[in-house]
Parts: structure tokens; sequence; C-alpha cells
């Protein structure tokens, strides 16, 4: 039987920014931009989760808004913001909906992978398309087949975040090598030559839209690939071109920094939502409203609290790896598995500021028609990310303490 296809959207490229909005755009604008759309995204949150991708409208409104300029490099007519502004700009849409974040964050940072492919393929794509939308998929990896001029590229892959909406995609695929270990390579692709099965159906993060994405033999130009293992320590063609800094820093913290935000969005959502839920919330037996009880204000307290440090840890975090991406190997590995666990603990944090919340203000809260039970929902998913398994984390990080090597290879 065949499978379904998702209902996803290439963009018709028809609405690109022009140079003059661009040059107009400055970090504290974007973030005002950005908070403006946040009633818009969560009046369409419960939809997006109905129809389990990224609301079109909402989706539409972040173009217009500059948003996915952030990283691509002033050089191709980008924004290159600074990583702070990144999160400043993303938490407004993942409070919002921490769907919708997750998918717009991975769009805007997935930028920064173009900008490790060769100078002349990031003209190219950058020319076509002024930003990238694209997913970046590893897992399972595909195969990559060495052949005149390029690959030949075949695999499905899961857990295809922004599919939905992209131009492009981006896959990871294994090139063998006869008495050697295989090379992992990131390959660039058109949208257009993949198939996307309708798979997911998810208790939570639902409008992430996060479909299987299938490559049948299509060809990848020698330039549009490039080998993942230099990028890992910050040591690929972005450090070539555009210097120590952003894109020169270690690839795996950009990526925990970027997945942190939408949960970080979540858990302060719930905080403003459970302070105004306790306000009217009187629990059965009780004549005083919740507001008054010193074990509501705790629980609301302590939630905001954990927010606060995971929100600390993320923006140091996003800091650091720039300052990592100077260090050498071997040492870089162990900062690098370092930064990953104490991003691992602020997600954790995060989860926990949540379900605190949702504790605290009565049995409504799982009402399908009350946000915070979506957010309570998006977060439980959230947290089960590969790079947030708190046991895989400290396990490597202990096992660099102790002086032993690393035993993954998620570094």
């Amino acid at each position: 039987m065949t499978e379904p296809l998702a209902d996803r959207r290439i963009p018709a490229g028809d609405d690109y920014l022009s140079r003059e909005e661009l040059d107009a755009i400055t970090p504290e604008i974007l973030i005002e931009r950005t908070r403006a759309l946040k009633p818009l995204v969560a009046e369409r949150a419960a939809s997006a989760e109905r129809q389990r991708r990224p609301d079109d409208e909402v989706w539409n409104a972040l173009r217009r808004s500059g948003y996915f300029y952030l990283y691509v490099p002033r050089r191709f007519g980008g924004l290159e913001f600074d990583p702070d502004t990144y999160i400043s700009a993303t938490l407004p849409i993942a409070e919002a909906c921490p769907s919708t974040g997750w998918t717009a964050c991975f769009a805007a940072e997935h930028n920064w992978l173009i900008a490790q492919l060769p100078e002349a393929t990031q003209a190219e794509v950058w020319g076509r398309t002024p930003y990238v939308i694209a997913p970046s998929v590893a897992a399972p990896p595909g195969t990559a087949t060495p052949v005149e001029g390029g690959y030949r590229l075949s695999g499905r892959w899961k857990w295809g975040t922004v599919v939905m909406h992209a131009d492009w995609v981006l896959l990871n695929a294994l090139e063998a090598r006869e008495g050697a270990p295989p090379i992992v390579r990131m390959m660039l692709l058109p949208a257009d030559q993949v198939r996307v099965i309708d798979t997911w159906h998810m208790a939570g993060m639902a409008a992430t839209g996060s479909n299987d994405i299938v490559a049948e033999d299509v060809f990848v130009p020698a330039g549009y690939q490039f080998a993942v293992q230099p990028v890992r320590s910050g040591r690929g063609n972005g450090r070539a071109l555009y210097g120590p800094g952003l894109y020169g820093s270690p690839m795996l913290p950009n990526l925990c920094v970027t997945a942190s935000i939408p949960a970080l969005g979540a858990a302060r959502q719930a905080i403003a939502l459970c302070g105004e839920r306790l306000k009217n919330h009187v629990k059965m037996g009780s004549g005083n409203a919740s507001v008054e009880k010193p074990a509501a204000q705790m629980r609301l307290a302590r939630a905001d609290l954990l927010a606060r440090s995971a929100e600390r840890t993320i923006r140091w975090a996003a800091k650091e790896n720039l300052a990592i991406g100077e260090i050498d190997e071997p040492e870089q590995t162990t900062e690098r598995i370092r930064l990953r666990a104490e991003i691992a603990i602020a997600v954790q944090q995060c989860v926990e500021a949540v379900r605190t919340c949702c504790e605290a203000v009565g049995s409504s809260v799982h009402a399908l028609d009350n946000p915070m039970q979506r957010l309570l929902r998006d977060v439980q998913v959230m947290q089960s990310h590969i790079v947030y398994d708190l046991d895989v984390a400290t396990e490597l990080h202990g096992r660099a303490l102790v002086g032993l090597p690393p035993n993954s290879l998620l570094l």
C-alpha cells in the first residue's frame, strides 16, 4: 500500500524583503516584530496542532518579519545577528506556541549550516532563495555513493522538522570507504526532489509537522555537501570564509541552544498563565482564591526561578560556544560535552517549571481548550530529543571528568 504524502507547502519565493527593508531591521526592531506576532501565533496554536503543521498565515507573517534572515551572513544579504538576539527574537514565538517556535528557530538556525558549504554554493543558494527554509535530518543516515561530479543519495529520514514549508532539505548520509570508517556528509538538495511521508502523529509537538523524508537515487553535486566532522569543532568552511565567531563555532552546542529556546518559551508562558489563573482559581472546599495560598505562591515562585536559571544558562552557553570554537582538540570536545550537559539540565528545569505550574492550578488545566495542557505535552515530547537525554549527557560529562574517552558519536 502506498504511504500517504504530507500536505506540505513549498514556498513560492515571491515574498522576500528588499535590500532597503532589510537594511532597516535592527535587532531591537526584529524582536519587536516577533513580539507583535505573539497574539496571532497563540490564536492559531490549536488549529496548527490539529493540522499537524505550522499555520500558513503565521508562517507567512514570520517570513515578512525578516526573522528567517537572522543567521544568513551579511556577505550574502542577511542580517547575521548575534545568538542573544536570536534567542530574544524566538522567545515570543515559542511562548505563544512551542511547536511553532521549535520549527521557526530551526528554520532560521539551519542557514548557519548553509554557511558551511563552499563559497560558490552559498552564492548560488542564497542567490536563489535569500534565506533557506530546510530541515536538517541526521537519523537514520542515508547512503551517499560517489559518482562523477557528486553523489547519488538515497534513504529515509525521520524527524523532518521544518519540512512542511521547506524549499530545500539538508540530509545526513554515509559515504562508505573500504578499510576505513564511513564519512558523514550533510547534503543539500531542493525540496521538490524528495517525498514527504505523512507520519507525524504525536501527543505533543504535533504542529511541528516533523514527517519522514524519502530520497531515491537523487544526484547531489559535489559542492552541495560538506563533511560533518570538521564542522563539529567549528573547523568547516564557515570559519574559513568568515573567521572565528558565529560561523566558526562548534555545531552541536548551536543545535542544543536552538532546541532549548522553545522549552524556555513554554516555561515562561506557563508561569504567566499560572499567575493569572491563580487569581481566580478556588479549590473545592476552600473559600479563598488560590493566589492567597502559600503553597500556590511557592509553586509559582519555584517555576519562575527554574525558568530564570535556565534562561541564564542557555544565553551564557550561546555566548560561550563562540569562545569554545577557539579551543583546539582534544580539549574542545570536553568543553562541548560540558555545554551539552548544562543545556540539557536547563531544559529539564523548563519542563519542571511547566509541570509545577500545571500542578498549581487544578484539573481544568487539562481541558483541551486550555493552552497550558498543550505547553505540558509539547515540552514532555521536546525533552525526549537525544541531545537532552540526561543519562547520556551526564555520562559523557562524567567520563570526561575522570579522563575517559567519549562513548557517543553525538559530540
